[in-house]
């Protein structure tokens, strides 16, 4: 009998908004697939596009995960340019195909 990696294949939508909440920040909303070490990776795709994160809340739902950030940029709001920014970055981090250590 032939033993399959544990790999879970999953087509899950990713969403992303960003809304100002108050003088002083911003929420962003992401759902997507969950895997080790998201919360991680959004807090660090933020932080390096010089957002800071706030506060945060992160669940799961099966293999969905839902995260909520409190974010700003110098004591404000994200300007329209700077939410492109992020949820491009976002986009980009989270379509990007994972490979293994060993495919290259």
């Amino acid at each position: 009998m032939i033993s399959l990696p544990n790999i879970v294949d999953v087509d899950i939508a990713t969403h992303i908004e960003i809304h100002d909440d108050g003088p002083e920040r911003s929420l962003l909303l992401v759902e997507t697939a969950d895997r080790p070490g998201l919360l991680i990776d959004l807090v660090k795709i933020i932080s390096d596009n010089s957002v800071t994160v706030q506060s945060g809340e992160f669940d799961t739902e099966g293999l969905l995960a839902k995260a909520k950030f409190h974010v700003s940029y110098r004591g404000k709001p994200l300007i329209k340019s700077l939410k492109d920014v992020i949820v491009n970055s976002l986009r980009y981090y989270l379509r990007r195909p994972t490979t293994e250590d060993a495919s290259f």
